[in-house]
């Protein structure tokens, strides 16, 4: 059975079409990126998943079971991206709440250091930081122990260190075979740590597959040479240029046009040419004229 089935999912706000026929299915134990530019569609789809919102079209089944049905048997956990906390109520308050009502919740203690929060159990909502914060609605996604985990930019608001602790606890969560859908702006996690990524692009299923799978979507090159004073924007192919350590880094859907053209404006400088990464595929995918 799979953990998560949408079919042909539509939401609008008012005349605004946010989700437009949105089919996707996703199996027991996978860790699943949904990635996709502000205004994709990424977070109304979670709603809908979630039984937060009501899909304008399509069905929404999470084990087989209505979003709420499956919530009500504790097989499903939430974070959102802000919100959810209680001016007041300490740590420890906010998730001995939710572990009684979960049929088969972990020991607190151990939701406190998956999340990093060990020792903060006293502390007020109000009093807590952006990360902690954070970390603080990660722990009550996680506290009921549920079967699909659904993460709404879980590392937002979180420093390099706390990501990279972050996605250690939360792989080690999937690998007890539980379900992960989360989205996220940060490529690279997607990169890291999903077993398949979904990319949505006005409102549509654009990509799904394997990271590995999104690259091999896109006819994308990275080409970067010494860095000169130039107007790369310019040349034919390129869609994106970065600079790096002196060089600069070209996103090319046409990587001989791109050459040639700096061969003949004289910019030809240490060239290096070499297949898409996720981010050159994401940004080919997504592109206004995509």
């Amino acid at each position: 059975m799979n953990a998560v089935d949408l079919r042909n999912l539509s939401y609008a706000y008012g005349g605004v079409r946010a989700v437009e026929d949105v089919t996707l299915s996703v199996r027991t134990g996978e860790v699943v990126a949904v990635l996709g530019p502000n205004g994709a569609g990424k977070s109304t789809t979670l709603l809908m998943l979630l039984g937060l919102l009501p899909p304008r079209t399509g069905t929404v089944r999470l084990f087989g079971r209505e979003p709420s049905a499956a919530a009500a048997a504790g097989l499903v956990g939430a974070m959102p991206q802000a919100g959810g906390l209680l001016p007041r109520s300490t740590v420890g308050d906010l998730l001995r709440f939710l572990h009684d009502v979960y049929p088969h919740p972990m020991p607190i203690a151990e939701a406190l250091e998956l999340a990093g929060l060990t020792g903060l159990a006293g502390r007020t909502a109000e009093r807590l930081s952006g990360g902690q914060a954070q970390r603080l609605r990660f722990a009550m996604a996680l506290v009921g122990r549920p079967d699909l985990l659904v993460l709404d930019e879980p590392t937002a608001a979180l420093d390099v260190e706390a990501r990279r602790d972050f996605w250690s606890a939360m792989r080690a969560y999937a690998g007890q075979g539980r379900t992960v859908l989360f989205s996220t702006h940060y490529l690279e996690e997607a990169d890291d740590n999903a077993d398949r990524i979904v990319v949505l692009d006005r409102g549509r299923v654009i990509a799904d597959g394997t990271a590995a799978d999104v690259k091999r979507r896109v006819s994308v090159r990275t080409v970067s040479v010494a860095s000169l004073d130039a107007d790369y924007a310019a040349l034919p192919g390129v869609v994106a240029v970065a600079e790096r350590a002196g060089r600069t880094v070209l996103t090319s859907t046409d990587a001989d046009a791109t050459v040639l053209a700096l061969a003949c404006a004289g910019l030809l400088r240490d060239l290096e040419v070499v297949g898409a990464g996720l981010e050159e595929a994401y940004l080919a995918l997504t592109r206004p004229e995509a």
